[in-house]
């Protein structure tokens, strides 16, 4: 009784970091690397490994974890910067300022839990908690020359919390499987887009910007799948269903289809291979389909000319002209989006265990580029153009009840996306990340 109410206070203690922190881990897209430390020390490849499966990894992989709780966090350190080259055209054309602009948030905290409980020797309970995102950026105010992002501070900053619950049962001496029903809550806030309403681009000018945090709930599923190819090789794949979430109503006016903001799906299949009792290698390929989710793949700019935006009015004031009725607005069914394609990603990595008490971990990543050069503009608003991973990770035994330190280390390397500015041909865009990440768990 009194582990569980242990247990319990610590679950909220994680909730309420994982609520209360701001999310901007940009890895897979807006996906994390990884789930977990000893994952983590992977680059996420372990789909089939499932000693390092507790949190949200595959869900069959838990039957055979034992018992086992964990807490971690993870820090990390995005850099976020754009650079406009050539002067703006002048109105009707959506210039910008030129220069170089970085993101002023740059250190970030997101907490983790786990927990499984064996029900029977064939089958398990667990509980886990983490933090997902990608869009968050803080730019500086750039003044009043034509910016989109002027006077005030410009940024968006999307925050999500997943709670998982699994089952997983052993069917045979080689085969398991999972299901895991997934909770999930997010949060969202957008500053600076006030031009856009101001211009006509906007379904609903007063839900475009500026109005402050708001808050969804949604619900997803994830099944697993383990099987024993041989006695050294291990096969695993999972299929997580898109997170239908209820929408962002204070921001109905930016996302598409009135503010909705799903999770999209995914799928991953994997191998490991234990070549003896110290070396584990493993490999996953995994599939994120950005396209089902409108607010996130619709292009920014369907129309072939900037200034077929406006019809009529004078040039030299923008507020005199009318939208092109062909132009589908910011917050519609059609409306703009960030433009993001599916991605595929494949992540190796390997785990030795051959020192006495420690287990040392490595692992590389690279995932397809999610945002197309025609895309820039918006996806100022949240660069995640990184695509290689490399990390390291290792744990230390602390006693001889198991209890357990774990660490991990991921630098996504520095990658740019460089186009033209979709509503001022005059002048191209580069948007910039790269990220390094360390995370501590503790796991008894």
């Amino acid at each position: 009784m009194k582990m569980t109410s242990k247990l319990l206070v610590s679950a909220s203690l994680i909730l309420a970091g994982l609520i209360t922190s701001q999310t901007a881990s940009a890895t897979d897209g807006y996906f994390s690397l990884a789930y977990g430390t000893q994952n983590k020390g992977m680059a996420g490849a372990g789909i089939a490994w499932y000693k390092n499966s507790l949190i949200n990894g595959n869900p069959a992989s838990l039957v055979k974890l034992g018992g086992q709780y964990q807490f971690g966090v993870n820090m990390f350190n995005p850099n976020r910067e754009y650079t406009v080259t050539g002067a703006p055209s002048g109105k009707p054309a959506f210039g910008l300022a030129p220069g170089t602009v970085e993101s002023d948030s740059k250190i970030f905290f997101i907490p983790n839990f786990g927990a499984n409980w064996m029900l029977n020797d064939k089958s398990s309970f667990s509980v886990a908690m983490y933090g997902n995102g990608g869009m968050n950026t803080d730019y500086a105010p750039a003044g009043s020359d034509g910016t989109f992002h002027s006077p005030g501070k410009t940024g968006v900053d999307l925050g999500q919390m997943f709670l998982n619950l699994s089952y997983a049962y052993q069917v045979s001496e080689k085969h398991s499987f999972g299901v895991t029903a997934i909770a999930a809550y997010q949060y969202f806030e957008a500053k600076g887009l006030k031009k856009f309403g101001d211009s006509g681009m906007s379904t609903a000018p007063t839900k475009l910007t500026d109005n402050g945090h708001d808050s969804t709930f949604g619900m997803g599923f994830k099944l697993g799948y383990l099987g024993q190819l041989s006695e050294k090789l291990s096969i695993g794949a999972s299929y997580q269903t898109m997170v239908y979430m209820s929408e962002f109503d204070d921001y109905a006016g930016l996302f598409a289809e009135q503010g909705d903001f799903n999770i999209p799906s995914t799928w991953t299949v994997g191998l490991a291979y234990e070549a003896n009792e110290d070396w584990v290698f493993a490999a996953d390929f995994k599939h994120i389909n950005y396209k089902d989710i409108a607010s996130v793949s619709n292009p920014m700019n369907p129309m072939t000319s900037v200034p077929a935006f406006f019809t009529g009015g004078d040039p030299s004031d923008m507020m005199n002209y009318t939208p092109n009725p062909n132009f589908t607005p910011l917050g519609s069914d059609k409306g703009a989006g960030f433009g993001w394609e599916d991605i595929n990603v494949i992540k190796v990595g390997a785990e030795y265990a051959g020192i006495d008490t420690w287990t040392l971990r490595a692992g590389y990543s690279h995932c397809d580029q999610p945002i197309k050069k025609s895309e820039v503009l918006f996806n100022i608003l949240a660069p995640g153009v990184v695509q290689d991973h490399i990390t390291f990770g290792c744990s230390k035994v602390l006693s001889d009840k198991g209890n357990t330190l774990h660490f991990a280390f991921v630098y996504a390397l520095e990658n740019s996306v460089k186009g033209g500015n979709s509503m001022d041909p005059a002048q191209t865009i580069e948007i910039k990340m790269n990220q390094i990440e360390l995370e501590i768990a503790y796991s008894f």
